[in-house]
């Protein structure tokens, strides 16, 4: 019996777990995470509207678990140590045959008063106090942006501040009260969103003037403040200040011989093993693969990883060849509450498709279709 453990109780670390389930019947799989329970991220868009509640994203993992006979250990890790052999967390110590890294990444929070604002990905508590924050709002400004990593160009996650930026722009329209607040979109970037594809991009920005949505674009971020934002291009004002900068590795990473990318994330070749470690994985955000530059750090993508780490690792498992390498596809529908714009791009083309209202419906649909599997 194989003893396959899997840190993180994300999109790349559940989708490991079912796919190691489907290929290795047998195996003794342990999933380790704080809490035996799912953040739909994608959905946290419709907190500040009520479109959706925290409880509908918030979804318990017992049944998945004992569906799949998956063992959970509740704890964080904090190291590796023979060779990847054993994982290291706060609550003990669990020996393994293989190792599958989901665990995600982490927010750069290096700017000066980057405690003023909201990184909307952090979770669906981040989302409840942006609900909170509007709420008490009775006009002012509000600034939304995104940075990326200088030293991992993939390792960013824009696309949900453009659904933030719209859909607060709608949700204060709905309420009657958009003409007493001023929205700024920001971005050290020129051409913020370039990653989706020029189409996009100019799709994007053609969008914020409709919308009179005022941007400052291509000025490095020099702070935050109570009530401002401070670039090298100037400074703007803002109340209410939703910021995603860019990613980073895992902080237990550095107690370990893991590889590391110039922007900290674990290095990765295209079987998603985890190079000079035998059987260790990495699947999702916590991973630099070889790919364009344009490859998403996205829920659909982390998928695509964990499938093939766990395919792979199985294979090695049983003494054969890890050979399964992974799509590398963005597929997304950057929403605005009552619309949708279609973006997919993969290494031979690229589709941008205008808002359209059945978009919206399809986002929601396919969540109710993809949280099926968990609930």
């Amino acid at each position: 019996m194989h003893r396959i453990t899997i840190i993180g109780a994300g999109f790349a670390a559940l989708t490991a777990a079912r796919k190691a389930r489907a290929t290795d019947p047998q195996a003794e799989i342990t999933l380790v995470a704080p809490k035996a329970e799912f953040q739909y991220l994608p959905g946290i868009i419709w907190i500040p509207s009520g479109i959706r509640r925290p409880e509908d994203l918030l979804i318990p993992l017992d049944k998945f678990f004992n569906k799949h006979a998956i063992r959970f250990h509740t704890g964080s890790a904090t190291g590796l140590k023979d060779g990847g052999r054993t994982l290291i967390t706060d609550t003990g110590e669990i020996p393994n045959d293989g190792l599958i890294i989901g665990s995600g990444g982490r927010f750069l929070k290096k700017a000066p008063g980057i405690e003023h604002t909201i990184t909307p990905c952090e979770g669906i508590a981040a989302a409840v106090k942006i609900r909170d924050r509007l709420q008490a709002m009775q006009g002012g400004n509000i600034a939304i942006g995104f940075a990326g990593n200088p030293k991992e160009p993939s390792a960013m996650r824009g696309g949900p501040m453009f659904e933030f930026l719209f859909g607060i722009d709608r949700q204060l329209r709905n309420e009657g009260r958009r003409d007493r607040f001023n929205l700024t979109f920001f971005s050290p970037a020129p051409q913020p969103g370039n990653r989706l594809g020029p189409k996009a991009v100019d799709g994007l920005l053609k969008e914020m003037a409709k919308r009179n949505i005022t941007t400052h674009l291509g000025h490095k971020i020099k702070g935050f403040s109570e009530t401002a934002v401070t670039t090298e291009g100037g400074e703007f004002p803002a109340e209410l200040i939703l910021f995603m900068p860019g990613m980073t590795g895992n902080q237990w990473f550095d107690n370990t011989e893991l590889p590391r990318s110039a922007g900290g994330l674990i290095q990765a070749d295209a079987q998603c093993r985890v190079p000079g470690l035998e059987r260790v994985y990495v699947a999702g955000d916590s991973g630099s693969f070889p790919g364009p530059d344009w490859m998403p750090k996205q829920a659909h993508m982390a998928d695509l990883q964990a499938e093939a780490a766990a395919t792979n690792l199985v294979l090695e498992l049983n003494g054969r060849e890890p050979v399964e390498t992974f799509k590398v596809e963005l597929v997304c529908i950057v929403d605005s509450q009552n619309s949708g714009m279609l973006v997919a791009r993969t290494p031979k083309r690229s589709l941008v498709m205008p808002q359209m209202r059945a978009f919206h419906w399809l986002k929601r649909a396919f969540e109710w279709w993809y949280l099926r599997q968990y609930r």
